[in-house]
């Protein structure tokens, strides 16, 4: 028996050394990727994100850049002007990115797409350069790919919103911040030279960037502020450097101030018409709409897209003893790093509760990088086997591009956002085809797709009618005037799965299923009978569907 215990401890040894061994060479492909010159690592990052989204990036503007972005963009690139017609104050910096761009390449989806890729691998960068100062080349690239992947990344990196130009921003500013502020060094081609004032000068720079691009990026910076503030009046060690980086991190409030006084003496409204204004922040200042927001920007820090999966690894990790790392040169997270990163997952959490309209995840972007180092951080101090996990991990987000939980969210925060694309893209087509002299009834934002071939649905305006929703008051007094239009696309306006939209249906007498019953759009059958018309075309895409619906009694009318 006490010779069987000794093979069994020396077979167990052995295949200990072995991943040991496995885990030394990863590490070892690792730090040659992390000794790269930090350009060459954006020109890879870049390269791969551009190919992992090919296949997008034709595809033509989604809702919100169809609504917002590209025509704000638009105007700057027609006429130099900063502040878009429709007087909505989001800062302009990603209006002046892509109007010079346009500039150099003309109006081109696919340039605009492949420029938010660049931003996206800019953030890559910044992911990787502040994890390996944290916690060693490995980790970096485990940190680095899981970010790439997770699905409102993955699902961000080409679309032309605001937020992944602001995060790019943000996590230079923290790989920069967060090295200097636990003792640690800066990668040498970061940074020209190490003084003082170098590293407080980029993160003042990088994070008036990302406030120049969306204004709720002073978010991240403003908690730091606070941080330092609380953390000099706690300690009495390093006293003299707190004045200073409480100016760095205070002053992106100065361009971003300087904005909206810019922007009040062009348009006589501070932070936008007062529909916007209404919209994104005052609307929302009820006690019931903040508790509600708080438990799902919780969610969306905790549980979205599969994020539950390293954090329950994480979790289960804890449970083993600490392991010591065969690495001389892997480092565990600093404590302080760990306090900077619980500040600001709690000030993102707090702030987006309360501030912009939509509960959208795309505006917690700069947040899901620091999820995943500090579950990386407590996979690798608790065992050898942490890249299996990592592995697992980047399995889960894969497959959350394309598999929908089971409730409601944004078609933006996964491939969903390319099936509404898609089936609004074929059922303007089929009108522009076969109905080329139709006048349409629609809704936003098919109505602007149509009207708009900056937009890539169409070559040629169509003519439209539009209407608010698809609702049955809605269609009723359509139904009323039927010779304003001969053709209708109906489509999905609020996305949710097919098996949640039959459990409300089914659950008529739920607080979700009332909500679903009274301010439902009418289906395409229904709106066709109604309105006297024949659906000659649709399509459902995994619960985003559309159809067109054709009326002769105009034609029949025009000939009489």
């Amino acid at each position: 028996m006490l010779l069987s215990l000794s093979q069994n401890k020396h077979v167990n040894s052995t295949m200990t050394t072995e991943g040991r061994v496995s885990l030394v060479r990863a590490s070892s492909l690792a730090g040659r990727i992390a000794a790269l010159p930090t350009a060459v690592l954006f020109l890879l990052a870049y390269a791969g994100v551009a190919l992992a989204h090919l296949t997008l990036l034709r595809l033509p503007y989604f809702w919100d850049e169809g609504g917002y972005y590209i025509p704000a963009a638009l105007d700057f690139y027609r006429d130099g002007a900063l502040i878009p017609v429709f007087t909505n104050a989001h800062p302009p910096l990603p209006n002046v990115v892509l109007g010079s761009l346009w500039h150099l390449t003309g109006l081109s989806i696919i340039a605009t797409r492949l420029c938010a890729c660049a931003f996206a691998a800019l953030g890559l960068t910044a992911v990787f350069r502040l994890t390996q100062r944290l916690l060693g080349p490995a980790a970096a690239l485990a940190v680095t790919l899981l970010t790439a992947v997770y699905p409102i990344w993955y699902a961000q990196s080409s679309m032309a919103h605001a937020d992944i130009f602001a995060a790019a921003f943000t996590l230079w500013a923290l790989a920069i911040y967060i090295p200097a502020r636990t003792n640690d060094l800066i990668a040498p081609d970061l940074i020209a030279h190490r003084s003082t004032a170098t590293p407080l000068l980029a993160t003042a720079t990088l994070s008036s960037l990302a406030a120049l691009a969306k204004e709720t990026a002073i978010v991240i910076p403003a908690a730091l502020a606070a941080y330092e503030l609380f953390h000099a009046t706690r300690s009495h060690t390093n006293r003299s450097e707190a004045p200073r980086w409480i100016a760095a991190l205070s002053f992106p409030l100065l361009p971003l101030v300087s904005w909206y006084a810019y922007h009040h003496a062009h348009t006589g409204f501070t932070f936008g018409n007062p529909e916007y204004l209404r919209y994104n922040a005052t609307a929302n200042l009820t006690a019931s709409h903040m508790l509600y927001a708080l438990w799902q920007r919780f969610l969306h820090l905790t549980w979205q897209r599969n994020l539950w999966v390293p954090i329950v690894f994480a979790a289960a990790c804890l449970l083993l003893p600490e392991t010591p790392s065969p690495l001389a040169t892997d480092s565990r997270l600093p404590r302080r790093a760990w306090h900077i990163i619980a500040v600001l997952l709690v000030a993102q959490w707090l702030a987006f509760s309360v501030l912009g309209g939509a509960l959208l995840t795309r505006y917690l972007l700069p947040a899901y990088p620091l999820v995943l180092i500090a579950c990386v951080s407590v996979w690798k101090t608790r065992t050898h086997h942490w890249p299996w996990l990592a592995a697992a991990t980047a399995a889960a987000f894969i497959a959350g591009w394309w598999l929908s939980p089971p409730f409601a969210y944004a078609p933006e925060d996964n491939l969903t956002y390319r099936d509404m694309v898609v089936v609004h893209q074929e059922a303007i087509d089929y009108v522009a085809t076969h109905l080329p002299d139709a006048t349409v009834l629609s809704a936003w934002p098919v109505t602007t797709d149509m009207n708009k071939p900056e937009l890539g649905y169409v070559t040629t305006p169509l003519k439209v009618v539009a209407v608010e929703d698809f609702t049955l008051p809605t269609m009723l007094t359509a139904a009323q005037d039927p010779g304003r239009y001969d053709t209708a696309i109906i489509f999905s306006r609020h996305y949710a799965p097919p098996s949640l939209q039959r459990y409300w249906a089914t659950h008529p007498n739920s607080r979700r299923g009332r909500e679903f019953a009274e301010g439902a759009d009418l289906k395409p059958r229904e709106v066709a009978r109604l309105l006297g018309g024949t659906i000659v075309w649709q399509d459902d895409r995994n619960g985003e569907w559309a159809a067109v619906i054709h009326f002769p009694r105009s034609y029949e009318a025009s000939l009489r």
